[in-house]
């Protein structure tokens, strides 16, 4: 899939795909919900404002308030690409996303997710 098309998915028709990845591998909708504000710099209600908004990925990072500034520690392959290689920054962040909620679903720990 061309990166211009996947700027224009919806947050909102994703979300539902996190939250049902989580909670098949029995984690929650409120860790999932942790993992995408410590990423983004949303709020609990920010958060909802976007899926409300339905905003696209480019807006909903466009618009997040700031990327956690642990994100450099977010390592590793994802899609077969390694996200701290990836060029493109708002491909990056898609990425980045995937990866920590890939993350949650492998029932890693919290901390570890949130590289504390």
């Amino acid at each position: 899939m061309k990166p211009e098309r996947v700027y224009k998915i919806i947050f909102a028709s994703v979300y539902p795909l996190y939250v049902k990845k989580a909670e098949t591998k029995g984690r929650t909708k409120e860790e999932l919900d942790e993992i995408i504000c410590w990423l983004t710099g949303y709020t609990k209600k920010s958060l909802l404002q976007q899926i409300d908004k339905r905003s696209d990925l480019e807006t909903f990072f466009a618009e997040a308030p700031q990327l956690n500034p642990n994100v450099s520690k977010i390592t590793g392959v994802i899609c077969g690409y390694r996200v701290e290689e990836i060029e493109d920054k708002l491909m990056q962040k898609i990425r980045y996303m995937d990866k920590l909620i890939d993350e949650l679903a492998k029932g890693k720990a919290m901390e570890k997710i949130l590289r504390k």
